[in-house]
């Protein structure tokens, strides 16, 4: 498998060359255009973060046959503004126990990797304004989609400092359990990409969404068979702890989770957080699986080729976002037992047999279809081996009993108990 994808990456087409703004070199309009991107995006991720807010807001009302917010502006639409406002004013505690430094650093942990994972993403086709010609996209480098796992990867750190940090039990298991949840959730997303990345033969987020721009039938979606893409859903809203498997913020038993001990600004940058991965992510699944930006091109129209990817890209990504939406209105949350079992016992396996299956069809083509009868009866073992590890108790000796103890050792009373005190 893995020299199945050595030799896919090594003999892969130039799709993606790079952005073409720096084809002649950097002087100081580069550097203004590259400062205009980096400024704009943030801007545009920050405005649709807060329309999320609302966003998600009137959508779960009307599910529930509710108002909604309505006061503030019209619709509501003001109403993530006005809870902003008012939760900078806020007194910002600080527990007694807490390590100030780590405590104060945590929230911004978790809301850089959702804007730098968002540089990344393709939101439309090339533009050219006087000499320079550039990619409406903040940054393209050649290993974009490995940048986007790690940054994935590393907003647990947020979540895990804040916890510990915090000085109380309850945000600690908070901070544990997302962990525990990343680690079980990182292998299956890994593999869910690497699917990808064999068909695209990139790592280059342009290149992979360059590679599906023949047409809807040439999207990563129907090329993998559509359970690559149901895999990664499962998995990236594990990893963004999105319900239903919001383990992290279970109030029921963690009171509110990792930032219980939070106030003010702070505690509103976790749920920014949260909120901004929930768009970049949908933008990643768009680029991964859907073309990005990719559609169909009235070129009798002026200028379409330069704002119809931005509309498809737009209505792609709401689209995502709107179930994300769904699934918090409509799907319970699971038990933590039932979280881990999902992800090492199903979807790892899942994920790692689909991707021998890639593998071996792009390598030896039809020959590869040999290996589906391996995976079949390896899922056929596995799948005795969780059933007979289900079926036995914990009374049951997996260990026979070599021997046992003569006497019973002594339990010391209160009245026993050396100089008086409790046992």
């Amino acid at each position: 498998m893995i020299g199945a994808l050595w030799n896919t990456l090594q003999t892969a087409p130039d799709q993606g060359g790079g952005d073409p703004l720096f084809v002649f070199g950097l002087n100081w309009g580069v550097v203004l255009i590259v400062a205009v991107k980096v400024l704009v995006a943030f801007g545009v991720l920050l405005v649709a973060t807060a329309l999320m807010i609302w966003f998600e807001r009137k959508v779960i009302s009307d599910m529930q046959s509710r108002v909604g917010p309505n006061r503030a502006g019209p619709w509501g639409l003001l109403q993530t503004l006005a809870d902003g406002t008012k939760l900078i004013f806020k007194e910002d505690l600080l527990p007694d126990r807490a390590d100030i430094f780590v405590f104060k650093l945590a929230p911004y942990l978790s809301v850089i990797p959702a804007v730098l994972i968002f540089a990344v993403v393709p939101v439309g086709g090339t533009i050219t304004l006087g000499t320079h010609t550039f990619e409406l996209q903040v940054s393209d480098p050649p290993m974009g989609i490995l940048f986007v796992l790690a940054m994935s990867g590393i907003a647990v750190y947020g979540v895990m400092l804040a916890g510990w940090s915090s000085g109380s039990k309850y945000p600690l298991l908070g901070s544990v359990r997302a962990s525990a949840q990343v680690i079980s959730y990182e292998a299956a997303l890994g593999m869910s990409v690497v699917t990808v990345v064999l068909v695209s033969r990139s790592l280059s987020t342009r290149a992979i969404v360059a590679a599906q721009s023949n047409g809807f039938w040439h999207w990563n979606l129907i090329r993998l068979g559509f359970f690559p893409f149901i895999f990664f859903m499962i998995a990236i809203t594990a990893e963004l702890t999105r319900p239903p498997f919001d383990l992290t913020e279970a109030e029921q038993e963690l009171v509110g989770g990792f930032h219980t001990e939070y106030s003010s600004i702070r505690f509103g940058l976790f749920f920014l957080a949260e909120f901004m991965n929930t768009i970049t992510m949908s933008a990643v699944v768009v680029t991964l699986f859907f073309g990005g930006p990719n559609g169909p091109i009235p070129h009798a129209i002026p200028g379409a080729t330069i704002y119809m990817p931005i509309v498809y890209f737009i209505l792609k990504t709401v689209a995502f976002c709107f179930i994300y939406v769904w699934f918090r209105a409509a799907l319970p949350r699971l038990r933590y037992d039932q979280l881990m079992d999902l992800g090492w016992k199903r979807l790892i396996p899942l994920t790692l047999a689909w991707l021998l299956m890639v593998a071996s069809v792009l390598t030896w083509r039809w020959w590869g279809l040999v290996m589906l009868p391996v995976v079949v009866v390896s899922a056929v073992l596995l799948f005795r081996a969780n059933h007979l590890g289900s079926g036995r108790s914990e009374e049951d000796a997996i260990i026979p009993v070599v021997g046992r103890r003569v006497t019973g050792a002594p339990r010391l009373t209160p009245v026993d108990a050396p100089h008086g005190g409790d046992a």
